[in-house]
């Protein structure tokens, strides 16, 4: 395959020992004949190569000098490139057309009199740049009198005349090369003109030069001396030019073509392959939205240099359709790009939304972003594709234009619409508080294979600060169908399980990282074989904290199609791993909780009193005696209330009909009931009471619902 040559100002894909992708080459050989005839026929002459901006001048300008420098025949063309935009006045511009000229002739003792004849000829005229000294001056003093000179019996109508004597006698013709003049400012491109059509008028000298026709229209009709007027501007270019090349349309095809030599030319750089979903995507993007703003080889070349540039580390790290989109947004609407940055938390739903912003219609969703593009500079004409490759990315977005959208698709692919992998695509690397996917993928297969590891550690060090986005990102794996090490990530989630500090997401920052850890816990164990999980929940149960996971993992895996409640525990017919799980983890509990016996009610700690309401979803009868003999010995129910349920569970009820079930199997409501009756028989306690306030709300709440239980008084 071609070097795409993304990092340079030359054609690329497009070399003379590669393929012509857009027929560069025979338009070259078509020029290089043209010229052949001119030379025929005039001794000097201007050319002129007109194309759009980016449609491959450059690449035809580099081909015929390529192809006439390589030509060994010794009557054929020198070649002799200017730049006149890289000189600040006239007299500099002057020296260096004649210098140019003088260093393409041959070095040889032939041509010995014709350099020397121009090089006097160019330091005969050249003083007299000095005259205007800057090309921002008026020129027209200056260049009468170069007319005067040339036409009067002068020195440079002297030295003039030798020159042009010397190149009749050498017989091989030059040609200046002049690239991209519409960069020129008025006045500097309105001294050009006049200096080839009355300097550098000389017998065996032609002129190549080329621009974008409409722009350079633009900078003569900001002259003085064209005005504006297009018909003038248009009259003095054809006085100036006598043979105009007008570049070949860049066809549709050929676009299509350059831009799937371009991606595989990336691809390959990176050592990648699309599968046939992201193919598929690709395609999407590009016929709907891509294809009408990569018309120009110059701005697919741009487009694709950009992805090459920044694709970098994030080679498998990303999903590669969406980096692409993204880099064209970058790169084509930058300010939209920032958008991106800006209204992270929406693009991705991971904002709290107004109310408003929760009842907008899709089509008020839509409007609303076609006007923030508008304020970001996006023209009107490109509003729809630009929402569109949004709407790609970002499923808010998809679903306001009518689509379906999977978020986690996007998270299995690595997405930018996905909160995980959001700063990736902003950064261009991996941010320090993310993980590559390499290490990541080798932290698991440490885990698998029971050997420790950085890898393994780094990944227990985040599973325990950045819990919720780990264990999502574990989830996409397992989603994708990935092998995952079930009983290792099992083990190091007991482990770790007390010492989880990364901070609450979501809504209302209901969604904790215990939570979070409570659901991987429960699908990871669906993964075992049914025979194998009793082991496993055991040895999580070895610690406190494990034992609190062990106890909600089984409660979540036997209670996901029982609509029974959260307490229920046993089922009609329970498999026999079920019965032996709980039991097992049940004993771990007691274990945990014995020293508790010894000690006051009010002194059970925050993870004994986790503990106690743990136990309830493994052996509820267990539970009920063991917490029942404490009551008889030692504690007191109002006390054991009070520190099972906390004071402040705004915005939910201090006692609602979960935590019911909940008391009842703990301690069993019926028992409870007589336990507090002379309490619950007594009169409400006045404000201002010497009674605690939380255990007179704790006994209020009580009556209430005894009341609503029929047969309960």
């Amino acid at each position: 395959m071609a070097n795409a040559h993304f990092f340079n100002d030359e054609p690329f894909l497009d070399h003379e020992e590669g393929p012509d992708l857009l027929g560069h080459g025979h338009y070259a050989q078509h020029v290089i004949s043209l010229l052949d005839r001119v030379r025929a026929q005039t001794e000097t002459g201007v050319l002129a190569l007109i194309g759009p901006w980016g449609s491959g001048k450059s690449s035809v300008l580099g081909k015929v000098t390529r192809r006439l420098q390589e030509s060994e025949n010794e009557e054929g063309w020198l070649i002799s490139e200017l730049n006149p935009w890289l000189y600040s006045d006239l007299e500099s511009l002057t020296l260096a057309l004649f210098s140019e000229i003088r260093e393409a002739l041959p070095k040889s003792e032939r041509w010995s009199e014709a350099r020397e004849k121009i090089g006097g000829f160019g330091q005969a005229i050249s003083p007299l740049g000095k005259v205007t000294a800057l090309f921002g001056l008026d020129s027209e003093p200056l260049f009468q009198e170069v007319s005067n000179r040339i036409s009067g019996d002068t020195s440079a109508s002297a030295a003039k005349r030798k020159a042009e004597e010397a190149l009749r006698k050498a017989g091989r013709p030059v040609l200046v090369v002049m690239d991209d003049l519409d960069r020129l400012t008025p006045e500097e491109l309105l001294v050009v003109f006049k200096l080839v059509r009355l300097v550098g008028h000389l017998p065996g000298v032609y002129y190549l030069i080329s621009f974008d026709e409409r722009t350079l229209l633009d900078v003569l009709q900001r002259s003085e001396l064209v005005g504006n007027s297009e018909p003038r501007a248009r009259d003095f270019l054809e006085k100036i030019i006598q043979v105009r090349l007008d570049l070949p349309a860049f066809r549709e095809r050929d676009a299509d073509i350059l831009v799937d030599r371009s991606l595989a030319a990336v691809l390959s750089s990176h050592a990648l392959t699309l599968t046939s979903g992201e193919r598929q995507r690709l395609s999407e993007a590009y016929y709907r939205h891509l294809q009408t703003r990569l018309r120009t080889p110059r701005a697919i070349k741009r487009f694709f240099g950009q992805a090459d540039a920044t694709l970098g580390q994030l080679t498998g790290n990303v999903d590669i359709v969406d980096f692409l989109i993204v880099t064209f947004l970058r790169t084509s609407e930058p300010r939209a790009y920032q958008l991106l940055w800006q209204h992270r938390a929406e693009l991705t739903g991971t904002s709290i939304d107004l109310p408003s912003l929760r009842d907008e219609r899709p089509e008020q969703r839509i409007e609303r972003w076609r006007t923030r593009l508008l304020g970001a500079g996006v023209a009107e004409q490109h509003l729809d594709g630009v929402i569109g490759l949004m709407g790609m990315l970002f499923a808010p977005l998809r679903q306001a234009l009518g689509f379906g959208a999977n978020t986690q698709a996007i998270g299995l692919r690595r997405g930018i619409g996905s909160i995980d992998y959001f700063d990736r695509y902003m950064v261009f690397g991996i941010p320090d508080d993310d993980l590559p996917e390499h290490t990541f993928d080798t932290a698991l297969q440490q885990l698998a294979d029971g050997i420790p590891g950085t890898e393994a550690d780094e990944l227990l060090l985040r599973l325990r600060n950045d819990t919720q986005r780990i264990t999502r990102r574990i989830q996409y794996k397992r989603a994708a169908g990935t092998p995952l090490p079930a009983v290792g990530l099992l083990n190091a989630a007991a482990a770790h399980y007390g010492d989880l500090t990364a901070a609450p997401q979501g809504a209302l920052g209901l969604f904790t990282a215990d939570r979070a850890m409570d659901y991987l816990a429960a699908d990871l164990l669906t993964d075992l074989a049914e025979p194998e999980r009793p082991a496993i929940l055991q040895t999580m149960a070895q610690t406190p904290n494990g034992a609190v996971l062990a106890a909600r993992t089984l409660q979540r895996v036997t209670t996901r199609n029982d609509s029974d409640g959260p307490d229920h525990t046993q089922a009609a017919a329970d498999p026999d791993w079920i019965s032996e799980a709980r039991s097992l983890i049940s004993r771990e509990i007691a274990q945990h909780l014995a020293p508790a016996a010894s000690r006051p009610v009010d002194e059970l700690t925050e993870l004994e009193i986790t503990l106690l309401w743990a136990w309830r979803h493994t052996a509820s009868e267990a539970t009920r005696t063991w917490i029942n003999q404490q009551l008889d010995e030692t504690w007191t129910p109002l006390g054991l209330l009070a520190v099972l349920l906390p004071p402040d569970r705004a915005p939910f009820p201090l006692i609602d009909n979960d935590t019911l079930q909940g008391l009842d199997a703990l301690i069993g409501l019926e028992a409870l009931y007589s336990r507090l009756g002379p309490l619950l028989n007594a009169p409400t306690a006045e404000p201002g009471s010497s009674q605690d306030e939380h255990q007179a709300r704790i006994l209020q709440a009580l009556r209430e619902h005894r009341s609503n239980t029929p047969g309960s008084e």
